[in-house]
């Protein structure tokens, strides 16, 4: 897949994905760090990357079967607001917490009950955000069947999607990255190596 290939090869050359030792916000340890949140700053690997999204969308769920893209905070709104003017979609988006004034709403936008919605988050590790967003969701009557992730870091999030009856779906994974970086001769195979130790392969 050229695609994947090639955004490997962006995150690498940009630093967006380092490799070494790394203590992530849950406090857990890893082999590499990814920050996505470095993409929008190359427009036209952002667009690349934003367009990829939604021929996926578009070939797995259809753009006519769903109503609106909702994003998780913080990381994939960014990522939404992108789609959702590519595809011209109606965006919503759940808040990391309920504003403490005015309405005190946990999903900001347009939202009725019943309606089709397609998730979209940046990074997947565990899919704890993903969850809690869900949650805030279903209390709303909304109900998410395919959520979109761009790196799946492949550590349990399909599984604590799927639990919620939710599949999910990843532009790329860190077994997809390595492989690609190890094959051009990028980093080297004992990367690779750690990163299955990781992930438990």
């Amino acid at each position: 897949m050229e695609f994947v290939k090639e955004f490997a090869t962006f995150l690498h050359k940009n630093g967006i994905i380092k490799f070494g030792d790394f203590t992530l916000a849950s406090g857990k340890k890893s082999s590499y760090y990814v920050d996505l949140r470095l993409v929008p700053s190359y427009p036209i690997e952002f667009r690349k990357m934003v367009k990829y999204l939604e021929q996926r969308i578009s070939e797995d769920v259809g753009l006519d079967n769903f109503d609106s893209i909702v994003s998780v905070p913080t990381g994939g709104l960014v990522i939404a607001s992108a789609l959702a003017i590519e595809t011209v979609k109606p965006l919503i988006y759940v808040r990391s917490k309920p504003k403490d004034y005015g309405t005190s709403k946990s999903v900001e936008g347009k939202i009725h009950e019943g309606m089709k919605v397609v998730m979209i988050d940046d990074v997947a590790t565990t899919g704890g955000s993903v969850v809690n967003a869900l949650k805030s969701l279903s209390e709303v009557n909304i109900k998410v069947n395919d959520a979109y992730v761009i790196v799946n870091r492949m550590e349990g999030a399909d599984k604590a999607m799927e639990e919620l009856g939710v599949k999910m779906h990843s532009v790329i994974d860190i077994l997809q990255i390595t492989e690609a970086l190890v094959e051009q001769k990028l980093i080297d195979e004992t990367i690779l190596d750690k990163i299955k130790t990781q992930i438990g392969q």
